[in-house]
């Protein structure tokens, strides 16, 4: 009991530490408690030191790319959790990430009956109704992405609304909407499912809760439908940004829903549970989620994850983190192609599923950016418009990206 007090104290006592840092702009110092990432990490600031001339003095909070000094404010919040046993495994934003889950129960209950009764005629539907559900379960995923805690300072972001019932009206704020190149690749990879049995779809994910919730609906639905044979889910292996997934917020997810007091809810946990003893669902971490670097240093800096992505037909990265990490969080013109923004990053035909919440933005028409920018400054930043955008596969069929 005492140990515990002691090692909660030293913990408070490295966070006021680091707030500190943050707020008088103190230099980075690198990371000293030996963990797998560690070294990495104080590479890359060696690196960001590089950067600069002897004049600018060392990389510090207010002079370093906004993409890093995020990253490492939440991998030090990390370092002073394992700096203190007993309670080193301790996951500081779980209250908030299971409050987000409970509060969203009315809507986690109409997904999972909607899901239910559409598994129950789903071998009736002809391939335009099924088209027409994946449209619509794609969206609710899309739409999910709203809950992030990181960008309400932790208060609540549950979902007490039926999204189903909203997806109408949400549609003229999809700024980019490449579903249809989505259901044809899909379709294709169905079809020719006799030469390659697995059709593979990875999702990467991004916050637990009401979100990860459309994501594991979204992913039944790709098995019982056909359009894939297994779903490979990436989630972080250390509290990360507030809300985002862990192993543990995905097991204990799965567990509420199976245990929940409701036929289809019930039912829904049951079938997904097991999904997972059959290795039809496969959850996978990897130290490079949590780094500071863009996704186009993958293929450098985590070869391994890099092959294992290569093995999708498909992948899925949720959320506004991954999409500054896929275009390097670079100021983008509004309109310069995705793939270019990919900065070669392709490991597999990808899309990202985003909420826009940062300022960034690639592959919307010449204009549009301009022209939301002079009639909603904010419009980047609030959540209310999305993009489901699309990178195919390379190849001389490939149509000019970036639509």
């Amino acid at each position: 009991m005492q140990e515990g007090v002691e090692a909660e104290k030293k913990a408070i006592s490295l966070l006021s530490k680091l707030r500190n840092e943050l707020q008088t702009d103190k230099p980075i110092v690198p990371l000293v408690e030996k963990y797998v990432d560690t070294d990495i990490w104080n590479q890359y600031l060696e690196y960001q030191q590089s950067l600069l001339s002897e004049s600018d003095g060392k990389p510090s909070w207010y002079r370093c790319p906004w993409l890093y000094v995020e990253c490492y404010m939440y991998r030090r919040i990390h370092e002073a959790i394992i700096q203190s046993p007993p309670i080193n495994d301790f996951d500081v934003f779980k209250e908030s990430k299971d409050q987000n889950f409970f509060e969203s129960q009315e809507s986690v209950i109409a997904l999972c009956t909607h899901l239910q009764e559409l598994r129950r005629t789903i071998e009736d539907l002809d391939a335009n109704q099924l088209k027409t559900q994946f449209f619509q379960l794609l969206q609710i995923s899309l739409w999910g992405n709203k809950c992030d805690l990181s960008l309400s300072g932790g208060e609540s972001s549950s979902q007490k609304t039926n999204v189903i019932n909203s997806l109408e009206d949400l549609k003229p704020f999809i700024l980019v909407n490449d579903m249809e190149h989505l259901w044809s690749l899909l379709s294709k990879c169905k079809k020719t499912r006799e030469k390659v049995p697995i059709v593979r779809v990875d999702i990467v994910l991004d916050n637990s809760g009401f979100e990860l919730i459309t994501d594991l609906v979204l992913a039944d639905f790709l098995l019982s439908s056909n359009l894939a044979t297994e779903i490979h889910f990436h989630g972080k292996s250390i509290p990360w940004f507030v809300s985002d997934t862990t192993i543990h917020d995905f097991n204990w997810l799965i567990e509420q829903v199976k245990r929940y007091d409701h036929k289809w809810m019930s039912k829904c946990g049951v079938d997904w549970e097991n999904y997972i003893k059959m290795g039809r669902w496969v959850y996978q971490d990897h130290m490079f989620w949590t780094l500071p670097h863009e996704f186009a240093a993958m293929s450098q800096v985590a070869p391994d994850l890099y092959a294992e992505l290569q093995k999708a037909c498909l992948i899925l990265f949720k959320g506004d983190l991954n999409y500054r990490k896929l275009t390097g969080d670079r100021k983008w013109a509004f309109s310069v192609p995705f793939h270019k923004a990919l900065s070669g990053f392709h490991p597999a035909p990808l899309c990202s599923l985003r909420t826009l919440k940062a300022e960034i933005q690639v592959g919307l028409q010449p204009g549009q950016g301009e022209q939301l920018t002079a009639s909603e400054p904010s419009w980047l930043v609030t959540g209310k418009y999305g993009v489901v955008q699309f990178d195919g596969p390379l190849g001389p069929s490939l149509e000019l990206p970036g639509k």
